[in-house]
């Protein structure tokens, strides 16, 4: 009602449903905007305009402002009219508004601005409350040109809104008039951090947002805070000054980061030579660092580090869940004395929370109430209402874990006590941990999803506890007949959440302890690293302007708008209390090669300045070796286990002895495919006392070229005669061009440890068609050539396999070059590729599809070509169900650009969808995205790089089946283009996919993203229309199905037009009638098997009759397909049909389980994962243990291994020969 300004973030209504206490929840990104000081004609005046227009009314616009008819009716008059004249008297913003009204009406000027000034002339600590003339400055005619940064002009009257900078001193004065009554500053950026260095160039010279607010929200007995006092609008102030200090951070990323590019040294230096002197041209942009607490990178390092102090303590024991109590005695003397209730002071919530959970910490480390805790770790998380909870591992000493059920009893207990014999401790379970009531006897409980109880409770009666084959534990719960009622529902020992009764005494709140099953609370507790923030289903906005203008997109938005920010969150981020907590602490240790250290630069700056910084040249890496060589004891530790006993100083660079304290270490992770990094981190975790890096590859007084020698010489790495062997035996039945193919596979899946010790021993088997080859494309029958020159050959051939894959042989030092007079081989070769299309054969099929085409299919033709002529660039998104000519279209718009020259990037979401793109590829394959990629992944193309010469290249990019992918792959894949294709013009940034046309295709009543335990609104959130990208798509639809044109038979027809309708009505989700997502659909009769035996024989029969005569014709498989809901269905289907084959041999192949041994230096780690452990895992992704086949039965790949010869994910073979190494299959 008083209000200067309007909040722009996004108010959760829904929490506050129901008769729980009030709650301000905030989504979005939230910002302060001011208005005009007149309202537009016609309007009725807000906020600000109140104090000028029609101020004799004022007290009745201020109550006629309030829209909810509810609480208009609970406003006093008077109150408002006593509020206005006190904030006429003493409120120096009030008072600059007024001036305002008294000039237009001393003048009835219409040109009238107020200048509401950003910076103050005096020191902050002695000032505090500002004169008018500070505050505001009346701009009578033209604008003021001297407008500084922060000031914001107000003009006369207008319809835009214009936004209130965070750090301008009035932001939360203009927003909270009554909590700041004499317009006072809020926070100022010269207020100095202390006396001693207010004048100081050194150090830290002003206080941080952060810690304006933490001093402001603190009780202090001579001040008077009218902020602590203020109930709910004291919840809206601290979640609004989080926002500031999120803000405040964030704008430093966009401003600095968005520019922030890094590369390595090495690479630097050649760029230098190269006369390259623009450092915006060099390396990959970073978008949000690790450091950024609550990114997508903080939790994943955070997830690593919890799995290093795993790797060293071993799996987790206990996992703990304690949950905020508001009724402790603490919180209800402090509010009681002040008539507060609970939610009305989040900050006393969380100290009280961080005092309790600190003693709780102290009393397992220190007081030892389970033993002996070698590490915990513990995250903070916000319920729905915000209270704060922790998740809590902790990680026993060996004496003192809980290894029987005896042990597990002595700690945990799950059932009612005794009433009569222990009172307080019956009352402690029935008020804190009783879950529910919930299931029938309370359908509307929070916990019920689906009918059912998300706890799983109620759980079964246990008379002794034990551990089921999957390692969890099954809790003693007796069926003895004790009780305890809530809300009239009698609860039994099913309903008992495990809990100690001693801490559960001694804390008086929900206290969950649970038994742990090793790594599965690991992941529990970093879920965000897989799940992500909780998400809501999106809300789209408009995102133009009035005038048709495209509004720039913040990219940063997307970080606000993937999580509510509640009152308690925002207090304990301001009071800077730690969301995740680790002891023994871990120091994070990067590693490079020589002159390879990664350096962080500015497109500005100068590449002779970077490259001198001194900082440049004493890496911690570096800083290992020289401590190595300069303290004794240093020479008996690994990298790893340095930080034990020595500490890294970042301001001098250098590693010191530790003199107290202890912590872990953890070596970058690396994949395997790295190469030479890969192999040069598995030494790091075994080698001593290395000073150099020719040290690191010593083995033995032997110094080793490479550190895969050097891996293979320390028996990292295993043998390769198995694949000697497998070429040996293929070489009887396979050609050697198949032979070379088997060769490029090994390479690109990185599984050879040694592959030029293959190449040797096997060369003469890859190339034995190489001199047959020769001569006839010489016409030479008499050629010979040496054993050099057909070795060179056939790599030659291999060398053009990898560059067709996007790899070389250069990729793997190990292995020799080819010579090679053909310049071509060394260009571009992604962009030659592209270009070897003909042109006529183009032509001729474009004619042909364009004499096809329906006429939906030349509308969307028409449109996607006209974007593409004209330069206009685009985003496209072609929409129709199955059979509707999606894939014509590709096809027609690539013949059309192909056949002039032009360069087309046809991609999928899935291999075997590319198959059926001309010239497709794997969106993945071709734009390296993240496997995982998160809200701030950019795609791994560097400026410069042949994949981004080839983006930029291309006129067209096609990518079908797109909403089966995460649009954070779409997002990704936005980012990189903008920053690849600004090097053509500068303006590119700001457009979608940096102007580049680009055309998604699907539909959105097939599969969509995959969110692993993901809610249906978490799949909703993933789609590419809930991302920011739909708003720039346009839409172009086909809903005329060509497949039914083909039909023949007039009953052919009207049965499977019948069918169409009815899969249609499902993917619309009309099919159960009127439903809110969850529906009853009937299944026509025609279409289901009728089973009264073996379910499996009778689908077995109907799909595949006739099965055990096996049929010689590829189409009889080719045709068909079963598709089973578990793993152990396809088993079980696969067990029956195999048996079905009776007319040839079964042959059984095993896995080689083994662990990495560079990982491996854990003796528990050794213990846990024997062979035979690992050979009883089954899970999604993961290869069975044994795999039996026989010669005739069709297989499917699980994953990508050529695309050019259509071995995707999903693709089916049918098995021709079974070696000992080699399996032959055909394609169906």
């Amino acid at each position: 009602m008083f209000s200067f300004t309007s909040m722009g973030g996004r108010v959760d209504q829904t929490i506050n449903i129901g008769g729980s206490p009030p709650v301000f929840k905030l989504s979005g990104q939230n910002y302060h905007l001011i208005g005009s000081l007149l309202p537009v004609e016609g309007n009725v005046p807000k906020f600000a305009q109140l104090y000028i227009y029609d101020t004799q009314h004022e007290d009745a616009n201020r109550l006629t402002s309030v829209g909810d008819e509810k609480r208009k009716k609970k406003l006093h008059a008077d109150i408002v009219s006593t509020l206005r004249q006190m904030l006429d008297q003493h409120n120096v913003l009030v008072k600059s508004f007024r001036m305002v009204r008294d000039k237009i009406a001393e003048c009835g000027h219409s040109n009238v601005n107020l200048k509401l000034i950003g910076r103050r002339s005096r020191d902050a600590r002695t000032y505090n409350l500002p004169t008018v003339s500070e505050v505001a400055a009346l701009i009578v005619g033209d604008f003021d040109e001297s407008l500084g940064q922060r000031d914001i002009m107000v003009e006369t009257q207008g319809g835009a809104l214009k936004r209130i900078n965070e750090l301008n001193p009035a932001y939360l004065g203009l927003q909270y008039p009554l909590l700041f009554p004499y317009g006072e500053d809020g926070y100022r950026e010269d207020i100095s951090f202390s006396e001693s260095n207010s004048k100081s160039t050194k150090g830290r010279r002003s206080v941080s947002v952060r810690e304006f607010l933490a001093y402001r929200l603190h009780d202090r007995g001579a001040e008077n805070s009218f902020i602590l006092k203020a109930r709910r609008l004291f919840q809206q102030f601290v979640v609004d000054g989080y926002t500031m200090v999120e803000s405040s951070r964030l704008t430093y990323i966009r401003l600095n980061q968005k520019q922030l590019r890094c590369a390595m040294y090495k690479g630097l230096s050649e760029a230098l030579l190269s006369g390259e002197r623009d450092a915006s041209t060099q390396g990959k942009r970073i978008v949000l660092p690790p450091t950024f607490v609550g990114g997508a990178r903080y939790m994943v390092q955070n997830y690593q580090d919890a799995m290093a102090i795993c790797r060293w303590a071993g799996y987790p024991d206990l996992f703990l869940t304690f949950t905020c109590n508001p009724k402790w005695p603490e919180i209800v003397r402090f509010l009681s004395e002040r008539n507060l209730n609970p939610e009305d002071r989040p900050d006393i919530i969380c100290r009280v929370f961080k005092m309790k959970l600190d003693g709780l910490i102290k009393d397992l480390r220190q007081n030892k109430i389970f033993g002996d805790v070698r590490a915990v770790v513990y995250t903070i998380e916000f319920q729905k209402r915000g209270l704060p909870h922790a998740h809590i591992l902790l990680f026993m000493g060996n004496a003192d874990k809980f290894t029987s059920p005896a042990d597990i009893d002595r700690i945990i207990s799950a059932e009612i006590p005794d009433e009569s014999s222990d009172p307080d401790y019956f009352n402690a379970v029935k008020m804190h941990m009783m879950h529910g009531p919930c299931g029938r006897d309370a359908k509307n409980a929070p916990c019920m999803v689906q009918s059912k109880c998300s706890k799983h409770f109620p759980k079964n009666f246990n008379a002794h506890t034990n551990i089921d084959e999957d390692g969890y534990p099954k809790y003693m719960r007796r069926d003895d007949g004790k009780e305890i009622v809530k809300n009239t529902i009698p609860l039994d020992n099913r309903h008992v959440v495990p809990h100690n009764r001693y801490l559960l005494m001694k804390y008086g709140a929900h206290l969950n302890v649970e038994w742990c099953n090793q790594s599965r609370s690991i992941k529990y507790l970093f879920k965000y690293v897989n799940k992500g923030n909780d998400r809501v289903t999106a809300a789209f906005y408009e995102t133009t302007n009035k005038d048709g203008s495209e509004k720039p997109v913040d990219e940063i938005k997307l970080y606000y708008d993937c999580r509510y920010v509640s009152p308690c969150e925002a207090m304990w981020r301001i009071l800077g209390f730690e969301i995740q907590y680790k002891n023994p602490s871990v120091e994070r240790l990067s590693f490079h090669f020589p002159d390879e250290q990664y350096v962080y630069f500015d497109d500005e700056d100068a590449m002779t300045d970077v490259v001198q910084r001194e900082s440049v040249k004493q890496s911690m890496f570096l800083a290992w070796m020289k401590a190595n060589d300069q303290y004794a004891e240093a020479k008996n530790l690994t990298y790893a286990e340095f930080p034990q006993k020595f500490v890294w100083k970042p301001k001098t660079r250098e590693f010191v002895p530790r003199k107290r304290g202890f912590a872990l270490g953890r070596v970058a992770y690396v994949p395997p495919g790295s190469g030479e990094s890969y192999y040069l981190r598995c030494i790091l975790n075994l080698k001593r006392g290395a000073t150099s890096f020719a040290d690191l590859r010593t083995v033995d007084e032997v110094c080793y070229d490479t550190y895969r020698d050097t891996c293979y010489a320390l028996g990292l790495l295993d043998d390769d005669r198995e694949y000697v062997e497998g070429f040996t035996e293929s070489s009887f039945w396979a050609t050697a061009w198949g032979l070379r193919v088997l060769f490029v596979i090994l390479l690109l899946a990185d599984t050879m440890s040694r592959p030029e010790y293959v190449w040797d021993k096997c060369w003469n088997y890859m190339s034995d068609d190489i001199l047959h080859r020769q001569r006839r494309a010489l016409l030479h029958p008499e050629l010979t050539l040496t054993e050099e020159e057909i070795k060179n050959y056939a790599l030659l051939e291999i060398e053009t396999m990898l560059r067709t894959r996007g790899k070389s042989l250069r990729d793997y030092p190990s292995m020799p070059f080819p010579n090679c007079s053909n310049a071509t081989m060394f260009q571009n070769r992604l962009i030659y590729d592209e270009l070897q299309y003909d042109h006529a054969e183009m032509r001729e099929q474009h004619d042909k599809c364009m004499e096809s085409l329906n006429e939906q299919q030349s509308e969307v033709y028409k449109t996607i070509m006209e974007s593409i002529e004209g330069n206009n660039g685009g985003v496209f998104f072609v929409y129709g169900y199955g059979g509707t000519g999606k894939t014509f279209i590709w096809k027609t718009l690539s013949a059309a650009l192909r056949s002039k020259g032009e360069i087309v990037l046809n991609v999928a979401s899935s291999g075997i969808a590319s198959l059926l793109l001309p010239g497709g590829r794997t969106a993945h394959s071709r734009f390296a995205i993240p496997i995982n990629p998160t809200e701030h992944s950019t795609c791994n193309i560097k400026q410069s790089s042949p994949l981004a010469q080839l983006i930029i290249r291309s006129k067209l990019i096609v990518w079908d089946e797109a909403p089966m992918m995460h649009k954070y792959c779409f997002e990704a894949l936005d980012r990189s283009l903008r920053d690849i294709l600004r090097v053509v013009d500068p303006l590119n940034t700001n457009k979608p996919f940096g102007g580049k046309t680009i055309v998604f295709g699907g539909d959105f009543r097939q599969i969509l993203p995959v969110i692993t335990k993901g809610t249906r609104q978490d799949i909703v959130n993933a789609t590419i229309n809930s991302s920011y990208i739909w708003q720039d798509c346009i839409v172009l639809r086909l809903t005329k199905n060509m497949r039914l044109q083909s039909l023949s038979s007039d009953r052919d027809y009207a049965d499977l037009v019948e069918f169409a309708e009815w899969i249609a009505s499902l993917g619309d989700g009309t099919a159960g009638g009127q439903n809110d997502g969850c529906a009853d659909i009937k299944i026509p009769s025609d279409i289901l098997l009728q089973s009264d035996e073996d379910p499996i024989a009778t689908i077995v029969r109907s799909t595949y009759p006739d099965f055990e005569a096996m049929p010689t014709d590829p189409s009889f498989l080719k045709e068909r397909a079963i598709l089973a809901p578990t793993l152990d269905v396809v088993d079980s289907i696969n067990e029956y049909m195999t048996a079905l084959n009776v007319t040839e041999e079964s042959r059984t192949y095993l896995s080689s389980d083994s662990i990495c041994k560079s990982d491996s230096n854990s003796d528990f780690l050794a213990d846990l994962h024997t062979p035979e452990f690992l050979n009883k895992i089954r899970a999604s992704g993961v290869p069975n243990h044994e795999l039996t086949l026989k010669v005739g039965t069709p297989v499917m790949l699980l994953r990508n291994i050529d695309h050019s010869m259509g071995l995707c994910n999903g693709t089916r073979l049918i098995i021709t020969r079974l070696g000992n190494h080699v399996l032959g299959a055909t394609i169906l």
